[in-house]
């Protein structure tokens, strides 16, 4: 085993496996003439943005998630492809596969990365940088595709390592050496340190990680808030609990309720129905996926219940998104105009169905959904510190004293 006393790792047996330009790498493939150049995978429209970019195309500033317009900018004479993605999901269950040869433990992140646990196949493949090695090897040999791979004895470092390692590179960080790899980083680094929270530390003077983990935690409280301060504490003094779990995306994530009396106000729909997506919203993102299809779910007072769904263009994880196709879905459903419905409500449920992860279906992406995520990443990051009270739209801020059991918009356990 490669575990002490305390759960701590002897080795650096946690692997961080990233391909390295994974649509880019997989359309070269096909198109070798294009190697060296500078190109990114992307549909040439004014609304749509990179999916993917080469590493020569990066040292113009082109990056993931840009526009298209921005990135011609950068780099005049970029190359885009257009993005095939049953080839990408082709590609990554190939490496999906070959993970799978080395340990049973692995947690896809997105469709080009996974975590790997590797502390129980060290006998049966050696050390965990001679399995990274194998690994690297088998991918090439099975695909023709670059891998880059962390080790390190926890999740974020080993996270923190194959960003570090890339392109096509292994870097191993020994847990003896932990601390001096994380201290030495910009406290941007950490894991959920975004825009505001940067602001926020480096108002306090606390820019490297070594800072972060040096300032007392009392401190920090006052300065990120009570939960956020111990998370990020303990990930600057290289303590990650957390275990590497093989998940399987859920099917479907959604929430309905059933009110203590049936309704038969428009506005009032309207406002269970944004509750509603704003709560699937906040759980798609927590868990990193996007969703093709939403479905509402509509019980009347006479017990007849119906569904109506619809697939959207492009996935998506924007609450405003989910909230405006549910509205459609409803009125389409009700029939009529007026502040009264048609029939009144017993019951209302709104579910995302057709889950990937996100970014991997990023093709010609709604310009308005740009904003929105922009406006429920600054949502999530309030709400995180500060609890669901903290920011709320103000539709939501009525007492809610209508639904059987105002609990309905938790996750489950």
């Amino acid at each position: 085993m490669s575990e002490t006393r305390g759960g701590e790792r002897r080795e650096a047996s946690i692997l961080h496996v990233d391909m390295d330009s994974f649509y880019v790498s997989v359309e070269l493939l096909d198109r070798p003439e294009l190697r060296g150049r500078t190109t990114a995978v992307a549909h040439d429209t004014s609304r749509s943005v990179v999916s993917s970019a080469s590493y020569e195309a990066r040292r113009f500033g082109v990056r993931s998630a840009m526009p298209v317009a921005r990135a011609k900018q950068l780099c005049p004479g970029l190359i885009l492809i257009d993005p095939d993605f049953t080839k990408y999901r082709s590609a990554s269950r190939e490496v999906m596969a070959v993970f799978h040869e080395f340990t049973p433990l692995v947690e896809p992140l997105s469709i080009d990365e996974a975590f790997l646990d590797v502390a129980g196949s060290i006998r049966l493949f050696g050390s965990p940088a001679e399995i990274a090695r194998q690994i690297r090897h088998r991918v090439r040999e099975r695909t023709a595709l670059p891998a880059s791979i962390g080790l390190a004895s926890t999740k974020h470092v080993a996270k923190l390592a194959s960003q570090r390692a890339k392109p096509d590179g292994v870097l191993e960080i020994p847990p003896e050496r932990t601390l001096e790899f994380l201290h030495a980083l910009p406290v941007e680094a950490i894991w959920g340190v975004g825009g505001a929270t940067a602001r926020a530390l480096h108002g306090r003077a606390i820019r490297t990680v070594a800072d972060l983990a040096r300032e007392p935690l009392d401190s920090l409280r006052r300065i990120v808030g009570g939960a956020n301060a111990e998370r990020l504490h303990q990930l600057a003094n290289g303590r990650d609990a957390r275990a590497v779990e093989p998940v399987r995306i859920e099917k479907s994530i959604g929430h309905e309720e059933t009110f203590a009396v049936d309704r038969g106000d428009r506005a009032g729909i309207e406002a269970e129905l944004l509750r509603l997506a704003t709560r699937t919203g906040e759980r798609l993102r927590a868990r990193g996926l996007e969703a093709r299809t939403v479905a509402i779910k509509v019980r009347y007072g006479d017990f007849e219940t119906l569904s109506r769904s619809r697939t959207l263009p492009e996935a998506t994880n924007a609450t405003r998104r989910i909230y405006l196709t549910a509205r459609e879905l409803f009125d389409a459903l009700d029939g009529g105009s007026g502040p009264s419905l048609t029939r009144a409500v017993r019951l209302i449920g709104v579910r995302t169905e057709q889950l990937a992860p996100a970014g991997s279906d990023p093709a010609g992406l709604w310009s308005d959904d740009d904003g929105w995520r922009a406006l429920d990443q600054t949502v999530d990051e309030v709400t995180g510190r500060f609890g669901r009270e903290g920011l709320t739209s103000a539709r939501l801020l009525a007492k809610r004293e209508d639904v059987v059991d105002p609990r309905s918009l938790e996750p489950p356990a």
